[in-house]
């Protein structure tokens, strides 16, 4: 799993582009979790664990409060779940996660730029066999920690037996299967583990090289599907410039 650790640290920053945006992504988040499991975090699983990636990108406590009250209010918006896929300039898988009020517009967006880069947008689930879901989650290392026996504990909830261990954040991170995150999220918390970030995402299986010029345009197709504020994350199968060899 250590290649799926260095293309995280590699693709993190522009995955969440600027700060602004980041907290429009995460304010949509919060709205889904609020209206999904009611606005007490200790209440609400996916909530706490939405707030723990936000306090992880500085998201100050004042715009979390916010973005909770406000996924209350009557007028809010009902946001859906909608993910692209298709094929980029160079032959490089494209997978796109939106968070949208409105499917029309979204995907008039997300064609747009597959066009201007002469993609091909494909049907939902046409590229999905490129990428492993997974449910991540990264805690703060206890003194004494066994991991052989915490996955061993853990392993019946779909925990993987490969871990990353970031010893400048003291940090350990584990991958379980998606349909398990909920289960893994509660073993920690009861344990008394410091959960410091709990998502899900896409890991490429099989990354493709690419050559400096062909990389730079992809990075500009990713970039311009980032602006896009329905459009949480752009995953693609592109070897990053740190894992490549």
């Amino acid at each position: 799993m250590g290649r799926a650790f260095e293309y995280r640290k590699a693709t993190k920053l522009k995955r969440w582009g600027h700060m602004a945006k980041t907290f429009t992504k995460i304010g949509k988040q919060i709205a889904i979790a609020v209206k999904a499991g009611g606005p007490e975090p200790e209440n609400n699983p996916a909530l706490r664990a939405i707030i723990a990636n936000a306090k992880r990108e500085n998201m100050p406590k004042d715009n979390i409060e916010r973005a909770i009250k406000n996924a209350m209010g009557k007028d809010q918006s009902d946001y859906k779940e909608v993910n692209y896929e298709g094929y980029g300039p160079h032959g490089i898988a494209i997978f796109v996660e939106t968070l949208t009020d409105n499917t029309t517009r979204t995907v008039g967006d997300v064609r747009s730029v597959f066009n201007k880069f002469n993609g091909n947008l494909g049907t939902q689930g046409s590229l999905s066999f490129l990428f492993d879901h997974k449910s991540v989650f990264t805690f703060k290392k206890k003194d004494g920690l066994d991991m052989d026996e915490m996955i061993l504990d853990l392993i019946d909830y779909g925990v993987e037996d490969e871990y990353d261990e970031d010893e400048e954040e003291n940090s350990i991170t584990i991958y379980a299967d998606p349909s398990s995150f909920s289960a893994v999220q509660k073993h920690l918390e009861e344990n008394g583990f410091e959960v410091t970030g709990a998502e899900f995402t896409r890991i490429p299986n099989d990354l493709k090289e690419v050559t400096a010029e062909e990389r730079e345009t992809i990075d500009k197709m990713v970039e311009k599907l980032e602006d896009f504020d329905d459009v949480q994350t752009v995953y693609t199968n592109m070897k990053p410039e740190e894992v490549a060899e």
